[in-house]
């Protein structure tokens, strides 16, 4: 396990964040009106209440791609030691969340953005590890 010994902190981030990343797009491709649903509901007073479909698909495309390119980053890293893709990843991540964040903080979730701070830190931290 060269990869852990050479990036421990790194890998273990970027593991992290592709399974929360990559399962939350997963799970809205394979229960897309259920999260649809939801959605509009919590968003039912909120500035975003008509355009829940149009931004759940937004959200979910940027999840996909920042797991995806994560995945190419942990391969990157073991192969050449290379952090392009990985740091290209963690940062689609933080503007997800921070997305994610605008919305909660509208639907006046304020729990649910709160929540949202512990992902952040883990991202910042590892744009911070794979950017130096």
């Amino acid at each position: 396990m060269n990869i852990l010994s050479n990036y421990p902190a790194e890998v273990l981030i970027l593991l992290f964040l592709t399974v929360t990343f990559l399962q939350s797009g997963i799970d809205k491709l394979l229960d897309w009106s259920g999260n649809v649903s939801f959605l509009k509901e919590h968003f039912k007073n909120s500035p975003f209440k008509n355009s829940v479909p149009l931004l759940l698909a937004v959200i979910l495309v940027l999840e996909i791609i920042a797991g995806l390119l994560m995945v190419l980053g942990v391969y990157q890293l073991y192969t050449s030691g290379a952090k392009e893709f990985a740091l290209l990843g963690a940062e689609l991540c933080a503007v997800v969340l921070i997305f994610l964040l605008i919305g909660q903080r509208l639907a006046k979730d304020y729990a649910g953005a709160m929540s949202l701070a512990v992902y952040f830190i883990v991202t910042l931290l590892g744009v911070y590890l794979l950017n130096s």
